[in-house]
């Protein structure tokens, strides 16, 4: 099972026990992945499609557990695509109507099949009843990705208004999540692995949040030791350059100069270096007499390779 999947199972398995949450989690999934039905005589009915069968099953609890209202359950299979659609389907005029005007959607509207665009504000007044609108949302029409991939969080929503409003309700809690046009859907989503983690805690889905820390930890351990292994080998390819460009400059003067016109310092520092070629500065200050700090046999080095360039230009010139 993908960790999408695992999120939404968790998800299906918690119910709230205050009546008005549990209009507002309906009204999401009813919002997102329902379609409200009216014929020609003014009788409604209510239809939630789901590919997911711990969704449908969530829905089904909900309508039962806050209306006292039994609905029916078809399921469709898909031989070519080896897929099962679910529907739950509630076709008594009152007790859709109902549930309609719980979750504030029963409009007055004319013989049609009506897919609902927008969420009546008085659903969600209270931030409990927010929570578990985002549930039902995520539940109805959300999807995340494998966190050991990367990090992305996203409800996909039929209408532009209806994105905008969950995006208001998800930013109400300090999130910074944003809405983008993807063909005929509008598309409410979190990049960052922390606000997708917050997300979690909102929904309520706190073992999929351990499940997430986890590997949020364990990557950026990951993250935090090749950066140290980078840098440590970045110093290391630095330390050898360096040393194998002193080699070549105290050669160049010991074949071309010689080191008797050296003065004493450079030419201890000049044997030190040919005699310890991967020895560090501190190393080679220590190997002097008298020692000398990282600093000055620095400026030393850096006068032999001063004096290796001057010799190999006039010995240019006299070319």
């Amino acid at each position: 099972m993908s960790f999408s999947g695992k999120v939404k199972e968790e998800l299906s398995r918690q119910l709230n026990t205050a009546r008005h949450c549990q209009i507002a989690e309906l009204a999401a999934l009813i919002s997102l992945c329902g379609l409200v039905f009216t014929d020609d005589y003014g009788r409604h009915s209510v239809r939630v499609h789901s590919e997911n069968l711990s969704v449908a099953r969530k829905c089904f609890t909900l309508i039962e557990k806050t209306f006292n209202i039994e609905a029916d359950i078809s399921i469709r299979r898909n031989i070519s695509k080896q897929s099962v659609s679910y529907a739950v389907i509630v076709k008594g005029h009152k007790d859709a109507l109902r549930i309609l005007q719980a979750v504030k959607l029963a409009d007055g509207h004319q013989a049609d099949v009506v897919r609902v665009h927008s969420i009546n504000p008085l659903v969600i007044q209270q931030t409990c009843c927010r929570r578990s609108f985002i549930r039902g949302a995520f539940l109805a029409a959300g999807s995340m990705s494998d966190p050991n991939k990367s990090y992305h969080f996203e409800i996909v929503c039929a209408s532009e208004e209806l994105a905008y409003q969950i995006q208001e309700l998800i930013c109400g809690f300090a999130m910074d999540a944003k809405v983008i046009q993807r063909k005929r859907s509008y598309v409410v989503y979190l990049k960052e692995g922390s606000q997708i983690v917050d997300i979690l805690n909102i929904m309520e889905a706190h073992i999929s949040l351990m499940e997430l820390e986890n590997v949020r930890i364990l990557k950026e351990m990951r993250n935090t030791v090749n950066r140290k292994v980078n840098c440590e080998t970045a110093n290391i390819n630095k330390t050898v350059s360096a040393s194998v460009k002193q080699m070549e400059d105290i050669t160049y003067l010991r074949d071309t100069i010689g080191f008797g016109k050296l003065t004493e310092g450079l030419e201890q520092v000049a044997l030190a270096r040919l005699a310890h070629p991967d020895a560090t500065l501190k190393e080679l200050g220590e190997l002097l007499s008298p020692p000398v700090g990282k600093s000055g046999v620095n400026h030393r080095l850096r006068k032999l390779s001063e004096m290796a360039e001057q010799a190999r230009q006039k010995q240019g010139g006299l070319l």
